[in-house]
């Protein structure tokens, strides 16, 4: 029986090996087959990652084997040897998921350097600088990712070395200071670990190797797939490949570029370029490279030739490609493609711009767009009006406008962050291990690096906006400050970045609603080409409805009465009402409601015209309509002062009055169904306004759709007994009015008995809607504040919990309540309607999940219309193709 195979020749992959050879093993394969400039090498797969960290984070010997198998296959194919005294082979060690993780994981480069390779190296290519340069990168490297020396010790030996120089680029030092700096490093390396710099390369190799596949667990590479929702188990491939220089002089150099504008979706190469430089020196933003017209500039031939490949290779992956190349005395060489990282609105662009040239379809565009990636367009940004104090600029790195406190660490932006701020991260240069601080910042400014430096890349993938490059900025760490020519900040000052334009300005400014581009616009339309699922919206107001109907919602699927009484002006009256000492005082004050509902009912309406709006009675708990209980303690005691003791009398019957109507449990308390049941007369009222409303546009000539939803029901009963109110008052209003109009009346399902019991439930209801956030609450038995204050991160950090149930639908549970409740209801009502309203209603999988259950309608709230109605497309997309592939 054959053994499994852990290692790949590049000749021997392709690119639809990415789960095995991870996606820059199975690209390289797949460019070195297609004849491209790809230095030759070899892949360790993912299989042998996995294996290493069963056999207790060893290599096994097999695959050592295989490894040195196929290193002496490299030899032979570059006609060098590793570890030889005059004619080395040198290798890069890079790690390589099968989804792209850029910069959470190790790469090492130039390895099988050592005291006497590097003598060989300085013969053999007659430049001592770029061999010693080599050289010290190696030992820093290796020694910090290897050895676990901090990297810190490295980069503070260099900058001594350049000031003592007198020269700000590590490319300007000589070749004696380089060779004062390796002495150094080792120096180090022996203080360090109490052992000299490994000399062996084959140790080398193993060691590296092993690391790499170590930094799979390493916490910004866990952080980060905990975030993207990347699995665990899957590991990380190895890819050794043949080295090649780009510091080896002026015509050499290293570059990254993107088939198309990573910010903006332009159909245009854009990239960076810096010459005498490896490429680990733009990824980490160490230096701040140039437009890759520099290359066009001095190597014409080269750059012709790049541009060629470039368009050849988005071609052949029908999607832009982010491409990674090093330029090694002229000579090109292509070292990685992948699909780039884009912005939100980038992706949007390039998707339908590529349907339209015919490279993808329609559904391929739409399947392109995470509906959860597009929250960045739904941000405000600067308000052209506005007065700005630029106090900088720097490259436009991810688009979007943010404003907040200035930072100087991850850990600062994480703790300010929890605290309620919004910050903005400063740093020199951005590394990976600071992408918690990312994560938490409303932006990210640096003050070196350019567009495909770590910072901007974490940053667009985030939809973080970020300004990067900033150079006529100095950040002072020791006394946390940002030098600028004209002011210094200090941390907890408040600055404005705008990613969209690279422009840093002092202090908080306007900002404006977002505006769609036509492609989004476009895009959004071709989702109603394979959406099955009707996309509604939650509002509370005529403004909200307005807005969602500009959205794309086809009508309302959830209108929340409770929140028209917090209107100050509304308050007092709804007061008078809760403060009734009987029936009949109790229905004066509502009357007085009744105009007031009956406006915003109107200006609902009229937004929604033709389209269906479903009005929730009221569902609160009533004490939630009172004040403060602490507040109100302070205003009597004030007016006992003052000897008024009218107002005392007032006070203290509302104090009163609060103390009976608290509760323990407000979430599971007097609300919902349980308020119509027990003070009838407010859904009565309710009722009323709404009907009238709907009749008096219908006079209009306005086409209405109302529906009613009865809140919290857990009992056939309570449905029962409130639609015999609800259709009761209905008639009354009716017969007033000389007219009608079909209203059907609907159940709110929000607990699991009302789950499980829906069969009886729906006798008594025209559809049914499920409230998923407090279905989640009733579900689990958690308090969502709560649980999202106190110890839900905890579940979610030691996997008690895969992910946060308010967030991403319960399938299990929740999910399986729902489905119970919908077969049957369905039982005596095959064709009963049912939808969801909720926080689920936007993210991908729950829509597929709902999908899946054969739901009718979705409701999101207004901002996340256009992500709605992505998700409800793409679930259609991806139920049929199951279907077909099945």
């Amino acid at each position: 029986m054959m053994s499994e195979k852990y290692v790949y020749l590049f000749h021997e992959g392709n690119a639809s090996m990415n789960e095995l050879l991870g996606r820059k093993g199975a690209n390289l394969a797949e460019m070195s087959a297609l004849g491209l400039p790809v230095p030759p090498g070899f892949t360790i797969t993912t299989s042998a990652c996995r294996r290493f960290y069963d056999e207790g984070k060893t290599i096994h010997p097999d695959i050592g084997r295989d490894i040195y198998h196929a290193l002496h296959t490299l030899e032979e194919t570059s006609g060098k040897r590793f570890g030889h005294p005059s004619n080395p082979l040198l290798v890069s060690v890079r790690s390589g998921s099968s989804t792209s993780m850029p910069g959470m994981m190790d790469t090492i480069l130039n390895l099988g350097l050592n005291d006497y390779t590097v003598t060989a190296l300085v013969k053999h290519k007659e430049n001592k600088h770029f061999a010693y340069d080599s050289y010290r990168r190696f030992i820093q490297m290796f020694s910090s990712i290897v050895l676990g020396v901090d990297e810190s010790l490295f980069e503070d030996e260099l900058e001594k070395v350049k000031q003592q120089a007198n020269v700000e680029q590590d490319s300007q030092l000589t070749p004696d200071h380089l060779l004062d700096l390796i002495l150094i490093y080792k120096e180090i390396v022996m203080k360090e670990t109490g052992h000299k710099f490994p000399q062996d390369p084959k140790q080398q190799l193993l060691t590296a190797i092993g690391a790499v596949f170590d930094s799979w667990y390493n916490p910004r590479a866990t952080f980060y797939r905990r975030i993207h929702k990347i699995p665990d188990h899957i590991g990380t491939a190895v890819t050794i490949q043949q080295m090649v220089f780009g510091n080896l002089g002026p015509n050499s150099g290293t570059g990254i570029a993107f088939t198309r504008h990573p910010s903006t979706g332009e159909n245009e190469l854009f990239g960076e370029f810096m010459f005498n430089a490896q490429g680990e020196d733009i990824v980490a933003g160490i230096r701040t490279p140039q437009p890759m017209t520099v290359l066009k500039e001095r190597l014409p031939e080269t750059f012709a030739q790049f541009d060629t490949i470039a368009c050849h290779l988005e071609k052949h992956y029908r999607d832009v490609q982010d491409i990674e190349f090093t330029v090694e005395e002229s000579e090109l060489y292509v070292l990685q493609t992948r699909s780039a990282k884009r912005t939100a609105e980038a992706n949007i662009k390039i998707a339908v711009d590529m349907a339209n040239e015919g490279v993808i379809d329609r559904e391929e565009a739409i399947m392109r767009v995470d509906p959860a990636a597009i929250a960045p367009l739904m941000q405000h940004t600067i308000d052209p009006a506005a007065e700005l104090n630029v106090i900088g600029k720097g490259l436009d790195a991810s688009s979007g406008a943010a404003t907040g406190i200035i930072v100087f660490d991850a850990e600062e932006a994480e703790r300010q962050h929890r605290t309620g701020h919004s910050v903005i991260l400063v740093r020199q240069e951005t590394t990976p291990e600071d992408i918690h601080g990312i994560l938490a910042s409303a932006g990210v400014l640096t003050t070196r690096g350019g567009v495909t430096s770590h910072a901007a890349v974490v940053a667009r993938d985030l939809g973080t906006p970020s300004v990067v490059g900033c150079e006529s900025f100095k950040v002072d760490m020791e006394q946390r400050e940002l030098h600028t020519d004209t002011v210094i900040l200090k941390e907890g000052d408040v600055i404005t970045i705008c990613g969209s334009t690279g422009r840093v300005i002092l202090g908080e400014v306007p900002l404006v609603p977002p505006k769609f581009s036509r492609e989004f616009c476009t895009l959004l339309e071709w989702t109603n080409e394979f959406k099955t699922m009707r996309v509604y919206s939650s509002v509370n107001t005529p403004q909200e409805a307005e807005l969602a109907r500009k959205m794309g919602a086809e009508g309302v699927g959830l209108c929340r009465t409770e929140l028209m009484f917090m209107d100050p002006e509304r308050l007092p009256r709804v007061t008078r009402m809760i403060l009734a000492r009987n029936q009949f005082e109790r229905r004066k004050a509502l009357n007085e409601l009744i105009p007031m509902q009956k406006y915003d009912f109107h200006g609902i309406f009229r937004a929604m015209a033709g389209k269906q709006v479903t009005i929730r009675l009221i569902d609160p708990p009533l004490h939630e309509f009172l004040p403060n209980p602490s507040a109100l303690a302070l205003e009597l005691e004030r007016a006992r002062v003052a000897g008024d003791n009218e107002l005392v009398e007032e006070k203290e019957a509302l104090q009163q009055r609060i103390e009976i109507l608290h509760e323990l449990n407000p979430s599971f308390g007097h609300r919902g169904c349980r308020i119509g049941i027990t003070y009838p007369e407010i859904y009565e009222v309710q009722t009323r306004a709404i009907a009238e409303a709907a009749l008096e546009l219908k006079m209009e000539g306005i086409e209405v759709y109302p529906r009613i939803i009865v809140p919290l029901v857990s009992d056939w009963r309570e449905m029962k007994k409130v639609r015999e109110t609800v259709e009761e008052t209905l008639q009354q209003v009716f017969s007033i009015y000389r007219d009608r109009i079909d209203i059907p009346i609907g159940v709110f399902i929000e607990l699991p008995r009302a789950c499980m019991t829906a069969d009886k439930i729906a006798e008594y209801a025209d559809f049914i809607t499920f409230g998923t956030n407090d279905l989640t609450q009733s579900a689990y038995g958690f308090s969502r504040d709560d649980a999202e204050g106190k110890y839900l991160a905890y579940y979610l950090d030691n996997n008690i919990l895969p992910e946060n149930p308010f967030v991403y639908l319960d399938t299990e549970g929740v999910g399986r309540l729902i489905e119970i409740a919908i077969e049957q209801g369905r039982k005596n009502k095959p064709n009963l309607k049912t939808g969801v309203c909720g926080e689920h209603t936007s993210e991908k999988d729950s829509v597929l999940f709902l999908q899946n259950l054969g739901m009718n309608f979705i409701s999101s709230v207004p901002q996340r219309i256009p992500s709605a109605r992505i998700a409800a497309a793409q679930a259609a997309i991806r139920t049929r193709r199951h279907l077909e592939n099945r």
